[in-house]
């Protein structure tokens, strides 16, 4: 139990000492300095899986082992990408960027530990709360703007989630049971759960949790966020924000599986799946700022994760290989459309051009990954959504595996239309001017190069341990009757 309350402990003791900590230049270092143990923490429990305690509220049970380890490895690589970035910006006072991110990265390890409805419910909000200071860095007005469309959106999904985590409680003690509201004593209960109040639960909680990981239309936050944010925070909103919350809607559909309106469940799951894919689609196709394309095709994303989650277990199994690729692939993209940003000094297609000529190893960067996150072979998304494929045809689902596919086509439209208009062409004079003090250097060339090559590893060569972690979580999530 110990190991599992360090990973919280530790990035929160690391915040603490962020606060007092009195020098500016080195502040950054403790970023890594976290992040490295952490993670080594994480993988650890990994390769050695403690044995979860009946009733306990945190435990490194297998749906947090097939997860957790790739959103402590996204946010070191972060880290270190942090530690060069801070260092350039000099006049941003950096002690509550840096005590934020690591109380983010503690609570991002309590929301997938969390076997507590409640419990869940509070680490989801921290997050969110936590991350408030993270997108104002800039401190812009559109960037004041962003933060507080998130603040009020956001808000608004964690207080729905909030309301049916009430309402799941209440089926349970309208059902005869005593109100529990660990996972385990809630599928332990199943039929006996009331059904109305489950049902008007999970409304509530795929609205809630739905907004966090920006399924449409819950998605109109994300694209002002992850415009207007530091590229580091746009890496972790994408893979471990929304993420907490895909994992959260595994939990709370087993409950109502158990409750007999895994149907139900499903079929939402199913619609607004795809639904989220093609508004994705239709806005990647209008879109001229590319750090905001990045957004909308976070939305595709969480989509492709809806849509594969309900399909029963297969399903399932192919998305938390998903999760790992889109994670490290978003990562790698963020990274790069920062450096691409600051050498470039613009945000659309109207202002940049030519970034292989200025900016080289990012642009190629840039470039692998849109051509990995539209799971092109051998990188690790297009195995992850070929499972996606074969369960929609396996579970009879023809139609919706067709819309599925169109929506993919789509996108893949609207990421290469503005990646290579970006890339291409000769540099506009101002993005020319901005490039002569830019230097791409090893500190910030190496983490995304890092995260993509996962992502081609994954694809190459998926460890047989990693495979046999997701396929425990779907035992967990669906049990043997």
């Amino acid at each position: 139990m110990i190991p599992v309350l360090l990973l919280i402990l530790l990035p929160l003791a690391g915040a603490a000492l962020a606060t007092v900590w009195r020098e500016e230049r080195t502040r950054a270092w403790l970023l890594p300095t976290v992040a490295v143990p952490h993670t080594g923490l994480v993988f650890w429990l990994f390769f050695h899986p403690p044995a979860a305690m009946p009733g306990a509220w945190i435990a490194f049970d297998p749906l947090a082992r097939a997860v957790l380890p790739a959103v402590a490895l996204l946010f070191l690589v972060c880290s270190a990408y942090a530690v060069p970035y801070l260092g350039v910006r000099p006049e941003r006072p950096n002690r509550v960027f840096v005590a934020s991110l690591l109380v983010v990265l503690a609570m991002l390890s309590a929301g997938h530990l969390a076997r507590h409805l409640g419990l869940l419910w509070i680490a989801t909000e921290a997050v969110t709360l936590a991350a408030v200071p993270l997108l104002h860095f800039n401190r812009t007005a559109r960037a004041f703007e962003a933060t507080w469309k998130y603040l009020l959106v956001g808000g608004t999904g964690i207080a729905l989630s909030l309301l049916g985590s009430f309402c799941l409680g209440y089926a349970s003690l309208h059902g005869g049971g005593t109100g529990d509201l660990t996972f385990a004593a809630l599928t332990a209960q199943g039929t006996g759960l009331s059904r109305p109040w489950v049902l008007t639960a999970w409304v509530l909680l795929l609205v809630g949790y739905g907004t966090k990981m920006g399924l449409a239309p819950m998605n109109t936050w994300k694209p002002d966020a992850y415009g207007e944010a530091p590229g580091i925070v746009g890496a972790v909103l994408a893979g471990g924000v929304t993420t907490v919350a895909f994992t959260a809607l595994l939990r709370i559909r087993a409950v109502a599986a158990a409750a007999g309106v895994g149907a139900v469940a499903d079929r939402t799951l199913l619609v607004i799946g795809l639904f989220s894919m093609i508004v994705a689609a239709l806005f990647l196709l209008g879109t001229r700022d590319y750090k905001r394309m990045l957004a909308y095709s976070s939305v595709e994303h969480m989509g492709i994760l809806s849509f594969g989650a309900a399909l029963g277990a297969p399903g399932v199994a192919a998305v938390l290989f998903h999760v790992w690729g889109n994670s490290l692939t978003k990562g790698a993209l963020f990274l790069s459309a920062a450096n691409l940003r600051r050498a470039s000094g613009g945000r659309t297609i109207d202002e940049v051009s030519g970034m292989s000529l200025l900016t080289p190893w990012s642009a190629g960067i840039f470039v692998a990954g849109m051509f990995a996150v539209t799971a092109l072979p051998p990188f690790g998304p297009f195995l992850s959504e070929l499972g996606v494929v074969r369960a929609a045809f396996a579970a009879g689902r023809s139609g919706a595996a067709a819309i599925f596919l169109g929506g993919l086509l789509f996108a893949f439209f609207g990421l290469t239309r503005v990646v290579f208009a970006i890339v291409d062409g000769r540099p506009h004079p101002a993005g020319r001017a901005e490039g002569r003090h830019f230097r791409e250097t090893r500190s910030i060339i190496l983490p995304p190069l890092f995260l993509l090559g996962c992502s081609l590893w994954l694809g190459l060569a998926t460890p047989a341990v990693l495979r046999e972690a997701w396929a425990g979580a779907v035992t967990q999530l669906y049990p043997a009757p």
